[in-house]
């Protein structure tokens, strides 16, 4: 196989992965390699999976397949991410591809991509610990809204998830390293910058900072205007953290609290470390330093031993919140996971599928009173892209609504909006002004 000269990446799954996904371009880039948005322009195709949705590893080997073409060739094919970490050896026995890569050896890739082309297997799945950072290019071009990722991997073990398997114990990357990273992101060109981590809230470094002294610093960036963070852990929601969403006025109101289920019983089952009503009190100390803060969470719907009376629960706690978005799933066994030796207490097929209809419906209809709770209201949004209509711009209000207007500013500028329309799943605006910068 000769060494490629054009790529793509195809990320799926979380932020997360989508931060890796655009290293993984950087990295190729830097070798002399030209991106492409055609997978049949491709000469290397690069898989970046996640191992979280249902049938997650029976995709990857669909995608696979896809990318042989009608001539019976095919480019040179990576998996990267989390289901390349947990099947390894697996993939390049079932598939034909080239390079299996997990994510903590994706700074790797071109040495991987350079023995490919030689006619060898590339395999690697090994965990340093976050050293993969350090050798990773310098940031290039970004949007206006960037991705930085503090944190990687998972202590917490619960008993439906793979994160601990495929990402690792918990890391904090290094302060320094993520204000300097912050700032190269500013200087090509973001505004709004979200802080990842499979447990973001949990990070922290030899002096205790942790994520509210992260990001207090970042707060004395110039040119950064907004600062987002996800996914929190209910476990790691220290005060510190929630006095800075009324401290740090560049930290965005919007907070993603996954809870995963009502009940106390089906909580502890998952190993989850918080009850209902501790995950409640957390809520309220939030909303008593932010008032106007908008929540979201992830859920998950029959996980085995579920009754409906504890469904019930799930379905009054998403009255009781009032959540501006959330994310709901119908529970998956993932191989090696506690859950998936559950087998005698599986919830049918049919009943996961109605409770599932039942939970996204409560959630829409939450979603959409807080939507229209918007109506009148003026606030600053950062344009991000074109809208699909002449004229029209899509940006992002601080409580992460996407919203709709016409308007001539630039892509990465902040306008003032006044909210005058309100659907489910995004507002219109009318603009008044730029704001100043």
């Amino acid at each position: 196989m000769t060494t490629p000269k054009t790529f793509h990446v195809k990320s799926f799954g979380c932020q997360m992965n989508v931060y890796d996904g655009e290293r993984m371009a950087e990295l190729m880039a830097a070798r002399g390699l030209t991106a492409t948005a055609d997978t049949d322009a491709a000469d290397l195709v690069v898989l970046n999976t996640c191992h979280i949705r249902e049938k997650a590893t029976e995709k990857v080997y669909s995608e696979i397949g896809r990318l042989k073409r009608e001539d019976g060739s095919r480019p040179m094919i990576a998996v990267a991410g989390c289901v390349a970490q947990a099947e390894g050896q697996e993939i390049a026995r079932r598939a034909r591809v080239d390079v299996v890569v997990g994510p903590q050896a994706y700074h790797n890739l071109p040495e991987l991509v350079a023995r490919a082309a030689e006619g060898k297997l590339a395999l690697d799945t090994d965990m340093p610990a976050a050293s993969k950072f350090a050798a990773l290019p310098s940031r290039r071009k970004v949007g206006p809204s960037a991705f930085l990722t503090v944190q990687e991997g998972c202590d917490k073990f619960c008993t439906y998830c793979v994160v601990p398997y495929t990402r690792g114990a918990e890391v904090s990357r290094p302060f320094d390293a993520i204000v300097d990273e912050a700032k190269a992101l500013v200087d090509a060109g973001a505004r709004e910058i979200t802080l990842l981590g499979q447990n973001v809230n949990a990070w922290d470094d030899e002096q205790g900072r942790g994520l509210h002294g992260l990001i207090v610093a970042l707060d004395r960036i110039g040119g950064l205007e907004r600062i987002r963070y996800t996914t929190s852990h209910p476990n790691d929601m220290r005060e510190g953290l929630i006095r800075a969403h009324a401290e740090v006025g560049k930290l965005m109101p919007f907070l993603h609290l996954p809870v995963q289920s009502g009940s106390d019983r089906i909580l502890k089952a998952m190993n989850r470390s918080h009850s209902r009503d501790s995950y409640l009190r957390i809520l309220e100390r939030v909303r008593a330093a932010r008032p106007d803060i908008a929540l979201s969470g992830d859920f998950i719907v029959g996980f085995p031993g579920e009754t409906e009376a504890e469904f019930a629960d799930t379905l009054s706690l998403v009255e009781q919140v009032g959540y501006a978005q959330c994310f709901s799933f119908k529970y998956s066994p993932r191989p090696g996971t506690p859950a998936a030796e559950m087998t005698e207490d599986f919830v049918a097929a049919q009943v996961m599928d109605e409770r599932l209809q039942r939970l996204q419906a409560a959630l829409n209809t939450s979603q959409l009173a807080f939507n229209q709770a918007s109506l009148g209201r003026t606030c600053d949004v950062l344009i991000e892209r074109p809208g699909k209509l002449p004229g029209q711009r899509v940006g992002k209000s601080p409580w992460l609504q996407s919203v709709h207007l016409e308007t001539e500013a630039p892509i990465g500028a902040m306008v003032r909006v006044e909210i005058v329309q309100a659907g489910p799943n995004s507002l219109g605006g009318v603009a008044s002004e730029p704001v100043p910068a």
